[in-house]
């Protein structure tokens, strides 16, 4: 694969598109998060999108194939490696499609270079601004979850607004002594399972200790709120309910008033690896505009932003829908029987709005 001398550091890149690419074709830039590599978008994400756009996908600072240097992985260095590799390919301005850190790493290059991002999607980031702020809620899944980490004398508190690295670390640790890793956390910490998850361990586990990164990567974001406001380019937020990260995607719906905000339902950290499809489909969606539909508020209601989802969804082998009344309806054998009833419960509600209307 080729390289790329950007910002003191040797990054590992990859470029993909059409065949016979049109003139003016597009570029989409996916960034991975923290002990991942490129491979993290190229096997779901990259065949797909590069029907549509020049994809390029690289390896982070001390990821993948990277160079991993002594030092330099403080958010703002890793957005000028986004920036200098950007400058080396020649790319003026970009879509960015971003994974947790990823995010945080985006979020800064564009509050450096606003007028190279074309578009931003954030799955599942989690910034400093908001971790400060107050503790995640984590409710029974919360809780669950710190049982199974008590059980398991895995001393971490879910509350700890840096639990996610220390987790990562912690079954590094367990991977590389193969001893078995939770089931309830393996969706949580997925580079480490599978084929390659030694490997993976492994470099995550000389990153942390013979480098920088641990403090770097754990200090000050560089990001603050009164910047972000300022970012007026298109903007997709999706956050998993079963993650920490969520708590940043409440915040972010007071900082950007033109921004989509997606649920992703029963949704882990890692929806981006487990679930490929939603994403693909939230992006694809995004991408052609057809989330800027205002949906308007019933009478009565204040309008507000929050997160949405589709409103038919399947769970298991059954279909529900959700209105605003009921977080989940059904089950319904099908999608079709499931849009049915939708569509008749619509329907109904339509009446006896009209009714009361007519009344007043």
């Amino acid at each position: 694969m080729p390289v790329a001398q950007v910002n003191g550091c040797r990054l590992n890149y990859v470029q993909m598109e059409p065949q016979d690419a049109p003139e003016g074709l597009e570029d989409l830039i996916m960034v991975h998060g923290l002990a991942t590599n490129m491979a993290f978008w190229y096997f779901h994400y990259a065949p797909v999108f590069s029907q549509h756009f020049r994809v390029t996908l690289f390896d982070l600072r001390g990821h993948g194939r990277s160079e991993m240097t002594e030092s330099g992985y403080t958010p703002p260095n890793l957005a000028n490696d986004l920036l200098g590799l950007m400058d080396h390919l020649g790319i003026k301005k970009a879509h960015l499609l971003t994974h947790s850190y990823g995010g945080v790493v985006s979020l800064n290059a564009a509050c450096m270079a606003p007028e190279r991002i074309a578009s931003l999607v954030l799955a599942d980031t989690h910034i400093a601004a908001a971790r400060h702020e107050r503790q995640w809620e984590a409710g029974q899944f919360g809780a669950d979850m710190q049982k199974v980490l008590d059980e398991h004398q895995i001393k971490l508190d879910l509350r700890d607004p840096y639990f996610g690295y220390k987790l990562l670390t912690e079954v590094a640790h367990l991977q590389l002594r193969s001893e078995t890793v939770p089931a309830a956390l393996q969706e949580m910490v997925s580079p480490f399972i599978g084929k390659y998850g030694n490997r993976t361990a492994s470099q995550w586990i000389r990153l942390m200790d013979q480098t920088s990164a641990s403090e770097e990567l754990m200090g000050d974001d560089g990001l603050r709120l009164d910047e972000l406001r300022k970012l007026k380019f298109p903007i997709m937020a999706m956050y998993g309910d079963h993650s920490q990260a969520r708590l940043t995607g409440k915040d972010l719906l007071d900082v950007w008033g033109h921004a989509v905000f997606r649920r992703v339902r029963d949704g882990g950290h890692f929806f981006p690896s487990s679930r490929p499809q939603e994403l693909i489909s939230g992006c694809s969606r995004f991408w052609a505009g057809e989330f800027q539909a205002r949906h308007l508020p019933r009478t009565g209601e204040s309008e507000r932003k929050f997160f949405r989802s589709d409103r038919v969804f399947q769970a298991g082998d059954a279909w529900y829908f959700t209105t605003r009344e009921h977080a989940r309806v059904g089950p319904a054998a099908s999608r079709a029987e499931a849009e049915q009833v939708l569509a008749s419960f619509i329907a109904a509600v339509s009446t006896e709005q009209l009714s009361a209307d007519s009344l007043q």
